[in-house]
């Protein structure tokens, strides 16, 4: 099948990978000014031109551009094989904000080689992409491997929840045509020693939600106890969403109802590689984990539904605070949602519920941007057997499946669009790759294993194609 090594990698796709690692392409969530900044422009500039130095029979690259939407890449190399049908590779280039300070000798913007590990935000999550699909593609072809028409799709918003996303799959629409499979590579694994693939995905709500009480900060010792804090406004809202001593979500719209072959594989799971959800954490000594169990803690993070407080405004640093009853406070809100969930429902619930009766009348504004989760459909027969055979050839061990806690609105979007389709969503997210923290990793063998795996499931699509025809 593939033979790509690490030595492969290292030539054909590091050089330019570690060029991206310096550009800090935001997604439109952390910089509003994307357009003047240039910087996804920038990154988008160096994927189109390294994908058009790759050898193939028949490839075209092309840059898709909405006025006021971020880019999309499209790299369609056409069949050797079979012609009927489209395979989709997907990732993204959007990056995070660096978060914080990271560990000495790394840094966000300049990429890092440590052993076998690169550091540098965005290159587990999801630079690689682009590189693991068309090197997978390459290679087929090299081997005279047939391949069905295949087409590499890199988005630039899947950070902020693929607000542009939809857009573009309209304007794809014929483009794309008949999709067949769809391969994402932007999801996770809990060990580097197998390819795992995903089963679920939970959905994402994000919200910024500003309690105002004031119109300019007032001194404490004249204002409190007459003016009603915004922080304390801010954490009754909050209450109606969350429960403050366990941390469950309130709201009927956003309760699952977790399919039972997903609690099961939970607990096999849990049975086979222990607490997964737990190991990798950097908790404090002592801190009492949510969670029963492995089990109980792999469907809290695959299936419950969160709230995550990520940012907050109007509050200043420690160092600057003075006796000052602020005027306002803005929280920014993660809410993940369980996959089976309906976002727009949950979206409106919300809203509603951080808006109406707001305690001692104070000024709230508020906006969010929600997308649904994603559940797995059933995997055909020869879909099943392939991924047990890109996992042995690639990895030495078989295929393993999860559910995943993060966010892949594609997913969702092509499920829709697309309701036969097979999907198969894997990635490089394993243990210590710190994906949206400090100090993000790609494990480079992972990322080569994976391509090799990539490359056998495709050429399994087109033999099943073959043999059907």
């Amino acid at each position: 099948m593939s033979d790509l090594t690490l030595k492969d990698f290292e030539r054909e796709a590091l050089p330019t990978l570690t060029d991206y690692a310096a550009i800090p392409c935001l997604s439109p969530m952390f910089d509003a000014e994307w357009e003047k900044s240039g910087h996804i422009s920038t990154a988008t500039s160096l994927f189109v031109g390294w994908s058009t130095t790759r050898a193939f029979h028949s490839a075209k690259t092309q840059l898709h551009e909405i006025p006021g939407r971020t880019p999309v890449i499209t790299v369609t190399v056409e069949a050797t094989g079979p012609s009927i049908g489209t395979v989709v590779l997907y990732g993204h280039l959007d990056k995070q904000p660096p978060l914080g300070e990271w560990s000495e000798g790394l840094s966000p913007y300049c990429a890092v080689r440590r052993a076998d590990r690169l550091y540098a935000r965005g290159v587990a999550d999801d630079g690689y992409a682009i590189f693991s699909a068309l090197l997978a593609l390459e290679a087929l072809e090299a081997n005279n491997i047939p391949h069905a028409r295949c087409v590499v799709l890199i988005e630039a918003s899947e950070e902020s929840g693929s607000p542009d996303l939809e857009a573009y799959l309209d304007l794809l629409k014929d483009h794309l045509s008949n999709v067949e499979l769809l391969i994402c590579l932007d999801s996770g694994a809990l060990t580097y020693d197998r390819l795992w693939v995903t089963t679920s995905l939970r959905g994402v709500l994000n919200a910024e939600l500003t309690v105002q009480v004031l119109e300019r900060g007032q001194h404490s010792g004249i204002a409190s106890g007459v003016v009603p804090s915004s922080f304390r406004i801010l954490r009754e809202l909050l209450d109606r969403v969350e429960d403050v001593k366990t941390g469950d979500i309130l709201l009927k719209e956003f309760q699952p109802t977790i399919p039972d072959e997903h609690v099961m594989a939970a607990k096999a799971v849990a049975g086979e590689f222990g607490d997964v959800s737990a190991n990798e954490l950097p908790t404090v000594d002592g801190l009492e984990l949510m969670g029963n169990d492995a089990a109980d803690r792999i469907l809290r993070r695959t299936w419950f539904p969160t709230l995550s407080i990520v940012g907050m405004g109007g509050v200043p640093e420690p160092s600057i605070a003075g006796n000052v009853l602020r005027a306002s406070t803005t929280a920014v809100l993660s809410l993940r949602l369980p996959p089976n969930v309906d976002s727009e429902k949950a979206r409106a619930a919300l809203r509603e519920v951080l808006t109406t009766d707001v305690p001692s009348n104070a000024q709230v504004s508020y906006n969010d941007h929600a997308a649904d989760g994603w559940v797995a459909p059933p995997l055909a027969p020869w879909l099943e057997k392939a991924l047990h055979e890109a996992s042995l050839n690639a990895f030495g061990n078989d295929v393993a499946f999860t559910g995943e806690g993060g966010s892949i609105p594609f997913l969702g979007s092509l499920a829709k669009r697309y309701p036969g389709v097979q999907f198969v969503a894997t990635g490089v997210l394993g243990p210590g790759t710190n994906a949206h923290g400090i100090d993000e990793m790609l494990d480079l063998p992972t990322a080569v294993n994976v391509t090799n795996a990539v490359a056998t499931i495709v050429a399994a699509h087109a033999n099943n194609k073959k043999e059907k025809t």
